[in-house]
């Protein structure tokens, strides 16, 4: 099978290829050719050098196949014949990260690239060129099952299958990734729990993990001990956790303490620290650099800069709730790249899995329509992602859920028409814009700082 990655430059593309070693390795892998896609000719070639050294060590080892490279810069010969196609695009690059951060952070609310102003900006950005690629992809691989990496993940893949359909399934490493931290908490063997998580992207809730016959969370939720020896636990308070009841994916720190978020970024910036966004163009552009100088070590250099980049992943938030360190096991880096892995593996060996992923609602959520992507346990085979029928949400989580729902289709409405008043709509009505002027000051500052934005965005 061909896998093609869009955004095969991207800076975590190595972590997709340590996988495909991995199930080859294991006898079990499914992918005989990769393609990188980027128009970036720089970056594919640095991660090129990178996955060279993978191969290399993986052939020196363990003598099984790897997977063959080959690199694109044209975006239909890298899709036509696909099987699988990871979409990993960054529009506008890290430094229209950089500006989606800087201008909400100058209109005095939180600039994060996928929660609030920064992730309408990047959506709006965005999902032009993802729908392109999706047409693409239906008309020159229209058997390939898409798997979209893109952010904001759940919005991208909501409009990826108005052109897709179901064929169409979006990931993200967050809810793996607090299941598996809070199974470890109760000395639980992470692959035989089973998660009860709902919500959209970057928005969702931990509400049971099942082992036994019977659900565990109750009593992580009572034990002070357990709840601050992972992550979510001591950012959000065993306090605070209690009271809903449930664990909140570490996202949902810029809405239960957005005051205090805030604060920590606007306090490193004024003892001349950089936004996150900042510090990954510096860090990247660093290792890019080097990379196309010295492509021998360039896997080293890779490493270094991964490494680097998991130890200050929301840094600004850990320090906002006192000083919250990364677990271990995280730092190792993966998670997003193995669940991306299993629905491949899923579709093609038709070996149903339960994964929790991004696809069309289909009744599991009674608070949604049908067509909204949620993120959901879902059962995964070669008919693709089916969501699981959940439990209703609670008032405070329909809530939440609802709003930013709304704001996803008042983006999508604006990209479709081409108008700036859904835009408008989508900053004034998001939780964490307090005020239509602040709206109207955000659409005027990103229509300035993209250009490409300004002619989407063309009518009024």
């Amino acid at each position: 099978m061909r896998l093609t990655i869009l955004g095969g430059g991207g800076f975590r593309v190595p972590l997709v290829y340590r996988a495909l070693l991995a199930d080859a390795a294991h006898g079990g892998g499914v992918i005989s050719e990769l393609v990188l896609f980027d128009t970036d000719e720089r970056r594919l070639r640095a991660i090129g050098a990178v996955l060279k050294r993978q191969r290399d060590a993986h052939a020196a080892s363990r003598g099984a196949p790897a997977p063959t490279v080959r690199t694109e810069t044209d975006e239909v010969a890298a899709l036509r014949g696909a099987d699988m196609v990871f979409s990993a695009v960054r529009v506008g690059g890290m430094p229209g990260r950089v500006r989606d951060e800087r201008v909400a952070l100058g209109a005095g609310v939180l600039g994060q690239e996928t929660v609030g102003a920064g992730g309408i900006s990047y959506g709006l950005r965005t999902l032009p060129v993802a729908l392109r690629f999706a047409r693409t992809v239906a008309a020159e691989a229209p058997d390939a099952w898409v798997v979209n990496f893109t952010n904001p993940a759940g919005l991208v893949t909501e409009a990826m299958a108005e052109v897709l359909g179901d064929r169409v399934v979006g990931i993200c490493d967050s809810p793996i990734g607090l299941a598996r931290r809070a199974a470890r908490a109760l000395d639980l063997d992470p692959l035989g729990a089973h998660a009860d998580y709902v919500g959209l992207n970057h928005l969702g809730w931990l509400r049971g993990l099942w082992a036994g016959g019977r659900d565990r969370l109750p009593e992580l939720l009572a034990d002070d001990a357990a709840l601050t020896s992972f992550e979510e636990g001591r950012l959000f308070g065993a306090e605070w956790l209690r009271a809903l009841g449930c664990l909140p994916n570490e996202y949902l720190h810029y809405y239960y303490m957005a005051r205090e978020a805030h604060a920590a970024t606007a306090r490193t910036l004024a003892q001349g620290g950089q936004t996150r966004g900042e510090q990954l163009v510096e860090q990247q552009e660093a290792f890019y650099r080097a990379a196309a100088a010295t492509p021998e070590d360039a896997f080293a250099l890779w490493e270094a800069a991964r490494r680097e980049r998991e130890e200050t992943y929301m840094a600004d938030n850990r320090r906002a709730a006192g000083g919250v360190e990364r677990d271990s096991e995280d730092l190792d880096g993966g998670g997003y790249e193995r669940v991306a892995l299993a629905v491949m593996r899923a579709v093609a060996r038709d070996e149903p899995t339960r994964l929790i992923v991004d696809v069309r609602n289909r009744g599991a959520l009674s608070e949604l329509d049908a067509e909204a992507v949620v993120e959901v346990p879902c059962l995964v085979d070669a008919g693709g992602a089916r969501p699981l029928a959940a439990a209703p949400l609670t008032g405070h989580q329909s809530a939440l859920v609802q709003a930013v729902k709304a704001v996803d289709r008042e983006v999508i409405e604006a990209v479709r028409s081409g108008s700036r008043t859904p835009a408008l709509r989508a900053f004034a009505t998001h939780p964490l814009v307090d005020s239509v002027h602040i709206a109207r000051t955000l659409l005027d500052g990103y229509m300035d700082a993209f250009p490409e934005l300004a002619r989407v965005l063309a009518r009024p």
